[in-house]
């Protein structure tokens, strides 16, 4: 399983990378495997800014869906617009071409409850 180091991490199994006030948020390697097969990304177009905590939309998979919660407060400068045709690229590509949203984030104390590679894989148990 990967789990970089250069990137935080949410109790909910997001992923965080951070470039300036920007974070670029996607799910984790260990949650997409433990999704399946997604098979579609609901995320609504018209959204404008999130809220750290709250549901920003959800991922299909074969098996079950899951909620995708926000784990910053900013305003939304970008979606992966890739994925409404391929959410595979979740599963294949988690850190890259996987990504979900890019928020330009209002709070930067928020990141101090973000986990670092070392918090998420003891959150995982290994």
């Amino acid at each position: 399983m990967n789990i970089p180091d250069n990137l935080k991490y949410t109790n909910d199994h997001e992923w965080i990378s951070i470039d300036g006030n920007v974070a670029t948020i996607g799910i984790t390697d260990y949650a997409q495997g433990e999704l399946g097969d997604i098979v579609y990304v609901d995320i609504d177009a018209d959204l404008t800014e999130i809220e750290k905590g709250q549901s920003v939309g959800t991922i299909e998979a074969v098996k079950t869906v899951s909620d995708l919660f926000g784990p910053l407060t900013g305003k939304v400068v970008e979606m992966n617009n890739a994925l409404a045709d391929s959410p595979e690229l979740i599963n294949t590509d988690p850190y890259g071409d996987g990504w979900m949203l890019k928020v330009e984030f209002t709070n930067a104390s928020e990141l101090d409850d973000l986990l670092d590679s070392a918090g998420y894989k003891n959150l995982l148990g290994q």
